[in-house]
């Protein structure tokens, strides 16, 4: 991986913490909306911390859909559900918010876990028979088809 692929883990783990932590704080001013109140919707949706809590949402959507090109799906997630951390310590430092021990137990599963999923490949070689063959021999097509690999990754 290079580091530009982790500058874009990080800001799909950040993006999405910040901007769900936006959304409730701006939601919490609002007090209770309901689906039958349109209008009360529209006006929660450019409330400042609501609308700025989008806007992080459609950066964390468009840096997911660009690790989505370059990696799996089975890589991507789990290596960004350190969102998961962040938010849970902004949402208790910042938002006030009570966090029970379960939950930071909770906290230290998902960091052990995207640990272990980080570790492996982050991309299915979707190479043919003959590729793969030759890049376990290590014969002279194996560059070549490493090479083709890399830039199906990229």
């Amino acid at each position: 991986m290079t580091f530009r692929r982790y500058v874009v883990l990080g800001v799909i783990t950040l993006t999405a913490s910040c901007g769900d932590t936006f959304l409730s704080r701006g939601m919490k001013a609002m007090g209770p909306v309901s689906l039958g109140d349109p209008g009360a919707l529209i006006h929660a949706i450019f409330s400042p911390w609501v609308a700025a809590g989008i806007v992080l949402l459609i950066g964390f959507f468009a840096s997911y859909l660009t690790a989505l090109s370059w990696a799996d799906l089975t890589y991507v997630l789990p290596a960004s559900s350190l969102g998961y951390v962040i938010m849970t310590l902004l949402a208790k430092f910042w938002l006030g918010e009570h966090v029970s021990t379960m939950r930071w137990l909770g906290v230290v599963f998902i960091t052990a876990g995207v640990g272990f999923v980080t570790r492996g490949p982050s991309y299915t070689d979707h190479s043919g028979p003959a590729e793969a063959a030759a890049i376990e021999a290590g014969t002279p097509e194996a560059g070549a088809a490493e090479r083709a690999a890399e830039e199906v990754r990229r």
